[in-house]
């Protein structure tokens, strides 16, 4: 038998269904309340569930972070991205030859014909990352335009391939035409990571290798980008896909999404909150007390979900300590050592002063990854690309559940209506 919630509006009783879930809040199915005169009025969607999911768990109180039931540090610490890749979108774990079959699907794929690079030079060196990488993935729906009916399963899972694959070359191409330098073909021989630094980083026709630290690194920090359950981007990218708009402008609309400094630009955010810490005149904690006396935000403290200490963050941190810990392997430069020692000293604070604990006011993944890019060699105008580029398998994975799912129907939110009634129309020269 189906348990039911009820519901009491003025003289109205209502029985609405309950959705038992595996793990966290269920739901209770509100869709039949359109009928009878009411909608439920939830901004920002903080109580709304769009769907039901079984990609990626979240226990904001608890530091969790789950993709298809495996925590986030076991995955970061035993698996790579590719893997992960393949786990969001089938729900296990692949086999050695079922993950060597993909990975040489998806490198054999990061080439692009002439006349997309053509394209990506046509972009000014000044534009945007964020624009030119979401016009770059809805123009592969041009170049591919046999892969862009979403009711053939082998066009969509070559869609897929071709954006994965793809992207990396796109976010590599983005970086070498801001510095109006060539950019390079992909290297087959190379795995995923190794070689998209290669291509980003390397001079043409010299010896390049890449520093296994930075590649394990930059691998975790977009495996911990992955998925994270319905967020602004990932919710765009399921809706739009309800309108059966193809995988590549569905995945366009996302990065579109991720680009607002309140999603995935907050990385690039905090990186310019050190810096101006750094360069203030005033110590970490007086600096604290000002903002605190000014009621000003703090960028890279407190997440809409996590109460506690954001699990990504912390791995993220280990990663840039190791980075830290090899600084003179690594050449790494005096400012970078100083906006470290800013990191960890208003981290610190952040973890024992009061106004912090009181409020949920942990380091978020934004924390340190910027820090992390930076290291490695990456402009703070390229953060938001290399978020995207680990988001993308979650936003495939989302994209097909979606379309798999009975109870998806075209995204059509509601609304209150408090406007004017009725108005009759007034002549111009009878105006005020």
């Amino acid at each position: 038998m189906t348990e039911l919630a009820y519901l009491k509006v003025n003289d109205s009783a209502y029985e609405l269904p309950v959705v038992k879930s595996s793990l966290g809040p269920d739901g209770i199915v509100t869709s039949s309340l359109r009928n009878d005169g009411w909608v439920t009025l939830d901004p920002g969607f903080l109580t709304t569930a769009q769907c039901q999911s079984k990609i990626t768990y979240i226990d904001g109180n608890k530091s969790i972070l789950r993709f298809r039931g495996y925590p986030i540090e076991q995955l970061c610490e035993s698996s790579d991205f590719l893997e992960v890749a393949w786990l969001l979108r089938y729900g296990e774990l692949p086999n050695k030859e079922q993950l060597d079959r993909f990975c040489s699907d998806i490198n054999h794929r990061t080439m692009v014909g002439e006349d997309f690079r053509t394209f990506m030079g046509s972009f000014p060196r000044t534009a945007h990352p964020m624009s030119m990488m979401a016009s770059a993935v809805n123009a592969l729906a041009t170049f591919y335009p046999d892969t862009t009916d979403i009711t053939d399963t082998d066009q969509l899972d070559e869609s897929a391939k071709i954006i994965m694959a793809k992207a990396r070359t796109i976010v590599s191409y983005i970086l070498r035409r801001r510095r109006d330098e060539p950019m390079l073909f992909p290297d087959y021989a190379r795995g995923y990571i190794d070689d998209f630094l290669r291509m980003c980083f390397a001079a043409p026709y010299e010896k390049y290798e890449s520093d296994p630290l930075y590649v394990h690194a930059l691998g975790r920090l977009l495996i911990i980008h992955a998925d994270h359950e319905q967020n602004c981007s990932t919710s765009v990218v399921r809706i739009a896909g309800s309108a059966h708009a193809n995988l590549y402008s569905a995945i366009a609309a996302g990065i579109n999404a991720l680009s607002g400094p309140l999603h995935g630009g907050a990385n690039e955010a905090v990186l310019r909150q050190l810096k101006a810490i750094r360069d203030s005149g005033l110590s970490v904690q007086e600096f604290v007390n000002h903002a605190k006396d000014n009621k000003q935000r703090i960028s890279g403290l407190g997440h809409r979900v996590y109460k506690s200490y954001d699990p990504r963050a912390a791995i993220a941190k280990q990663y840039l300590e190791k980075i830290m810990g090899h600084s003179d392997t690594l050449k790494l430069s005096e400012e970078e050592h100083a906006l470290f020692d800013v990191a960890v000293q208003l981290e610190d604070i952040a973890l024992h002063d009061d106004y912090f604990v009181e409020r949920h006011l942990y380091p978020n993944v934004d924390f340190y990854t910027g820090l992390i890019y930076r290291a490695i060699g990456f402009e703070p105008s390229m953060f938001t690309t290399l978020f995207a580029l680990g988001r993308i398998p979650g936003w495939i994975a989302q994209y097909r559940e979606m379309l798999n799912d009975d109870m998806t129907k075209i995204g059509r939110p509601r609304q209150v209506y408090t406007g004017e009634v009725y108005r009759d129309y007034v002549p111009m020269d009878q105006r005020r």
